[in-house]
């Protein structure tokens, strides 16, 4: 008989669940305690659940040594956090550790297809061989999803309690742990303990190849990402510009880029600054690089929260943590909004010059801007030509370029964005047409 109460560190198991139905499952079999109704329905509970899991994430193959595989990836504990900083450790906490995976590889050994034998039925078999028919996964980054199987498929191929510790050992050094090992990108949402960091299960896939043009721009937010996640020091980056020039795009971009090598993101919106400190508090003991999202900021006359924001980038008793940047959009260059009158209310001011300098300090405080500018007519076309080859667009240039020109003077102006929504536009004609 296998029990979860005896394990010290592997507690709070996300969808434990499945696993607490299937130990029951099996206890009761060994016991005949309960009625065979009784027992095939939880195990067909049981079995449900793992089969959405696994779709979810997309796993294959041994959807139950998978399933314990993503236990051990996912549960954030002393031992794993550990590990992920520095891979093997040393002390005390290496024994227990042993005692939990002791009883996962119990688990792991256990044969599902007896329950079916016992019960008479053919469930649990169809686990042992399972394919999604679907290469995606709508839950975690495929190259987390592929690793997980691989750590299954290794838990498989180990003779011990010490060799299976020591392939969960390198997966928390290769992979990380929790949601910040198996995802890449974060929202904030209040929580009954305060500000909880919580996974976004679909991004954009965009690549910066994706956003014609803009090459020096691009460059520039490259070289500055890359020397924060090699850990060589790096500034707070300030995209500015026109609308739908591709501001926003660029940080996905570079998030998508630099996942592998261990960055992270997290967007925020201006509501939520007061929170920046906690936010800040959770992510600083952790071996990954963090970039806090702020997208389209700005701020009106009679909004305080920047002064939040001053406070963590520079300026407060705390220190912004080393494995911490914070990227901003804007259409504003120094972010709180000026008016013409405002000339007359500093005129009238004994200290115009502290005025000016409050007004102006925050965007001071990034360390890198970056200028994104709207295409001229050529840029423009430009863009209409590469989007329409990448999309498979097929009209005559001529056509394609007239066509584009008209849009463009009814949906926004010369930009990147009006240029993809017209490809978009043009798809969903050629569609209709089919």
């Amino acid at each position: 008989m296998i029990d979860l109460n005896r394990l010290l560190l592997y507690r709070n198991l996300a969808h434990e669940d499945i696993l607490s139905d299937i130990i029951w499952v099996f206890n009761r079999i060994e016991d005949n305690m309960s009625t065979r109704e009784d027992v095939i329905e939880i195990l067909c509970r049981a079995i449900s659940n793992l089969i959405e899991l696994s779709a979810s994430h997309g796993y294959e193959g041994n959807l139950w040594h998978t399933y314990i595989a993503y236990l051990l990836a996912g549960n954030e504990n002393a031992y794993s956090l550990a590990c992920e900083m520095t891979g093997d450790i040393e002390g005390s906490i290496n024994d227990v550790a042993l005692n939990d995976l002791k009883i996962f590889k119990r688990l792991y050994g256990l044969d599902l297809r007896k329950l079916d034998n016992a019960l008479e039925i053919t469930c649990a078999g169809m686990l042992y061989d399972y394919k999604t028919g679907e290469a995606r996964t709508r839950v975690i980054n495929k190259r987390i999803s592929e690793g997980i199987c691989k750590l299954a498929r290794k838990l498989g191929e180990a003779e011990s309690a010490e060799s299976f510790k020591e392939c969960v050992t390198l997966f928390y050094k290769e992979f990380g742990v929790g949601k910040f090992g198996l995802h890449k990108a974060f929202r904030v949402k209040q929580g009954d303990m305060g500000p909880e960091i919580v996974p976004i299960n679909n991004t954009a896939v965009v690549g910066l190849d994706d956003l014609v043009g803009y090459d020096i721009q691009k460059q520039k937010l490259i070289e500055n990402t890359e020397s924060f996640v090699k850990g060589r020091h790096a500034n707070n980056c300030l995209l500015f510009g026109e609308a739908g020039t591709g501001k926003s795009t660029s940080i996905k971009a570079v998030l998508n880029l630099y996942y592998p090598q261990g960055l992270r993101m997290i967007e925020l919106y201006k509501h939520q600054f007061k929170d920046l400190a906690s936010i800040l508090a959770q992510v600083k003991n952790r071996n990954y690089k963090f970039i806090i999202y702020m997208d389209d900021l700005s701020f009106e006359e009679f909004e305080t929260e920047y002064k939040y924001l001053k406070a963590i980038i520079e300026g407060g008793l705390e220190v912004k943590p080393d494995n911490v940047l914070i990227y901003a959009t804007s259409n504003r260059r120094h972010l709180i909004r000026e008016r013409f009158s405002d000339k007359q209310e500093i005129d009238d001011d004994i200290h115009a010059k502290d005025t000016v300098s409050e007004k102006l300090s925050l965007a001071a405080r990034f360390g890198v801007t970056i200028y994104f500018g709207s295409p001229d007519k050529k840029e423009y076309d430009s863009i209409i030509k590469a989007l329409a080859q990448k999309n498979n667009v097929i009209m005559p240039e001529d056509e394609l370029l007239a066509e584009a020109g008209k849009w463009e003077l009814s949906h926004g102006g010369l930009s990147g964005r009006t240029a993809q929504q017209f490809i978009d536009y043009i798809l969903g004609k050629a569609k209709e047409g089919i």
